[in-house]
């Protein structure tokens, strides 16, 4: 898997090379004072990795490791994009839009007086449960995470202040991905944004048991103000939970590639998006249970010709007459019986 942002000297960016010398000083530093074992930087621009180092440890007990460029670091709220990202996948081929309640895709989250939230509600910090949380045993249990997300209790009206959502957002994103794919929230983040983007070696929302040996240990000042190990995150159960509002794991060129798709409008060929041929058959051809059904299949005929395959729940086919375009406009019209292709744009 090639890496999508290729290397390029500060200059050649625009980038100031002295400045980029003393951050690199300032962190020397701090790691030789102790502030903290260890970190990671990594800056990008039009597309191109101008600068990616790498200091002290990423462990220091039982045995000391050094930190190197393959090193994964918890990533807390950066984890929240990626999450975000994916209900941004949805709404760019139809399943849903921002516009939508919460409800209308997640059943009996409309307990306790959360009827009414809608997407852009939640994702932008206006839900009005800022305070609610997940208990661990819903790491492994979905069914246990859906319903504490249902049961989840306002503390004031939804979109009458924004207020940041530290956990409790993302958590319900996370059931609402899985409500609407039916597949585990970690896996389609994985399947559907990292890997397309040619980042699968290096990021993760939930870390496999066979890579947790490159995870860095997170440490805090302690009372003598030298770094303690944070007791915990520090973990192989929690790393492999990838919590969707703090618990992904990643390098810093990784997060740089992320965000450089993110301000360029889109995954680029060269990041392992290529545009998909349009299907000359009917979506009868795929299985209508694969959650992929209504997304990579199209009918290409005359626009009166519609999908044999009966719609899923993730379908979001009995909209398309309502709706004449996608929630980003990315792919034009919306017509009955197409479905258009995913955008697949430029890097730079």
């Amino acid at each position: 898997m090639s890496f999508p942002l290729t290397p390029a000297s500060p200059a050649d960016l625009g980038l100031d090379a002295a400045a980029l010398d003393r951050l690199h000083a300032q962190i020397t530093a701090h790691v030789a004072d102790g502030r903290y074992p260890g970190a990671q930087v990594a800056v990008a621009r039009h597309g191109k990795l101008a600068l990616l180092r790498s200091f002290g440890d990423a462990r220091l007990d039982p045995a000391r490791v050094p930190a190197s460029d393959d090193t994964l670091w918890l990533l807390y709220s950066n984890t929240k994009v990626l999450t975000a990202c994916a209900v941004w996948l949805l709404a760019e081929h139809g399943a849903l839009a921002f516009t939508d309640r919460v409800a209308a895709h997640l059943p009996a989250f409309e307990a306790n007086g959360k009827g009414e939230i809608t997407l852009i509600q939640l994702l932008s910090h206006q839900a009005g449960f800022p305070n609610a949380d997940m208990p661990s045993q819903a790491w492994d249990d979905h069914e246990l995470l859906r319903k504490t997300v249902c049961e989840y209790a306002l503390e004031w009206a939804p979109g009458s202040r924004v207020h940041y959502h530290g956990r409790a957002a993302h958590w319900t994103a996370a059931a609402l991905i899985e409500s609407v794919t039916k597949v585990d929230y970690r896996r389609f983040i994985r399947d559907e944004v990292i890997v397309p983007l040619g980042l699968g070696d290096e990021l993760f929302v939930g870390v496999p048991d066979a890579v947790q040996h490159r995870a860095a240990d997170m440490h805090e000042p302690g009372p003598d103000g030298r770094p303690v190990k944070r007791a915990d995150e520090n973990n192989a159960r929690f790393r492999r939970a990838g919590t969707p509002g703090g618990g992904g794991y990643g390098t810093a060129r990784a997060m740089a590639a992320f965000y450089q798709m993110l301000v360029n409008g889109g995954p680029s060929p060269a990041a392992g998006c290529s545009r998909r041929a349009p299907s000359s058959t009917c979506c009868a051809t795929t299985p209508a249970t694969a959650w992929t059904a209504t997304w990579e299949c199209r009918c290409i005929a005359a626009s009166a010709r519609i999908c044999a395959a009966p719609p899923t729940r993730f379908a979001a086919s009995a909209r398309w007459r309502r709706r004449g375009r996608s929630a980003t406009a990315a792919s034009g019209r919306r017509t009955a019986g197409r479905i258009p292709t995913r955008a697949c744009r430029s890097l730079i």
